[in-house]
């Protein structure tokens, strides 16, 4: 009887599931926009964007294409687009009237736009600075309230390694790296970043008649940067933790905050200045703890390369006012080679330095690893 009635009810939500899809109309497919070669090939899908040197079109059977404006014969587009001269200065909030927006036509030497209900626009190719999706442009102007949990980037890798013989040894590796950059699109004044990193390795190795041996890194920072208005200066606030079993620190706390300076903004490449105040508070299992006072002055790198290969570089110095032995460091690096979709091959290492560690523990630790990433988009 109690199989009768579950079968009954879920015959009955599947009945008006059916009938509600069936009441809603279906939704139109948009048509395609076009992209016609000088050979006379003809692509059919979604234009991506274009350049002032060449258009990126995502073709419904190739894929992401990106093809020289010499190359390009005719284009056009169903959806409107926005052109951006290169005499143009973005910033947030501006008057976009005098900007072309519509539905775009195009050769290797002349950008038409038509806007709705209004008269044509003409942009010469070599002027065009970049073409965007007119909604990407509106969203970057107009900023809408974007919730915490969306407009990340990043990678969260994982490795572990197993040796079985007269010793015995295992070892996991892990990482989270985040970002969330408000712009994306580097051809607005930046507004603000969020930065969240997290890093771990665990390892032991054990052999009969011997003391087990232990080795355990952690590391967790996040940093918020706020830029101001239409420059490439910034102020920020950071929080870091670390915990390393191999220089006998229990935990560290990093609290501080400073001055920061994008030196570099561009698609493929991005670097950093900074210096701030920080509160630095160790622990270590066999000494006396540490309150310190210090500045740290650090540098981040980021370098895309052609067929997606990534480099991502940190370094970093604390000098401590109040006790100038216990001045610290690291420096970090990772590259990423793009395997399948969005799955990357990744070499890191990271080096610390404690000027001043517990008793006859070693001042630096380095670690290499080698793992599988996922990238977040």
């Amino acid at each position: 009887m109690r199989l009768l009635v579950l079968l009954t009810s879920i015959w009955q939500v599947g009945f008006l599931f059916t009938v509600r899809a069936a009441a809603q109309s279906p939704a139109s497919k948009p048509q395609p926009d076009v992209l016609i070669l000088m050979d006379d090939e003809r692509l059919v899908g979604h234009l991506v964007g274009a350049s002032g040197t060449a258009v990126t079109f995502k073709s419904d059977l190739l894929g992401n294409v990106t093809v020289d404006w010499s190359k390009v014969k005719e284009l056009h587009t169903q959806g409107p687009y926005t052109v951006l001269s290169k005499d143009l200065k973005l910033r947030t909030h501006m008057d976009t009237s005098s900007i072309p927006q519509g539905v775009l036509e195009a050769t290797d030497k002349t950008i038409t736009v038509t806007p709705s209900g209004a008269a044509p626009k003409t942009v010469p190719v070599s002027e065009a600075d970049k073409v965007l999706e007119e909604a990407t442009f509106q969203e970057e102007v107009e900023p809408p309230h974007i919730g915490f949990r969306h407009g990340w980037a990043g990678t969260i890798t994982a490795g572990a390694s197993l040796v079985e013989a007269t010793q015995q040894s295992t070892s996991f590796t892990g990482a989270v790296s985040l970002v969330r950059a408000i712009p994306v699109e580097t051809d607005f004044p930046p507004r603000n970043r969020t930065i969240f990193d997290f890093s771990g390795s665990e390892g032991h190795v054990t052999q009969p008649g011997t003391p087990k041996i232990k080795t355990e890194i952690v590391h967790a920072d996040a940093e918020h940067d706020h830029y101001f208005s239409n420059s490439p200066v910034y102020a920020f606030g950071k929080m870091a933790f670390d915990h390393n079993y191999s220089q006998g620190l229990q935990l560290q706390q990093d609290y501080g905050g400073g001055i920061g300076w994008t030196v570099i903004r561009e698609a493929n490449e991005t670097l950093d200045l900074k210096g701030s105040v920080e509160y630095v508070r160790q622990q270590f299992e066999t000494a006396e703890d540490q309150n310190l006072i210090g500045s740290t002055f650090a540098e981040n790198y980021l370098r895309k390369f052609k067929r997606g290969a990534i480099l991502t570089e940190e370094l970093s110095a604390t000098p401590t006012w109040n006790n100038l032995s216990a001045w610290l460091a690291t420096a970090n690096a990772a590259l990423n080679f793009p395997l399948y979709k969005r799955f990357t091959f990744t070499l890191s290492a990271l080096d610390t330095y404690l000027h001043l560690p517990a008793p006859t523990f070693k001042k630096n630790s380095f670690q290499a690893a080698m793992g599988l990433s996922y990238s977040v988009k």
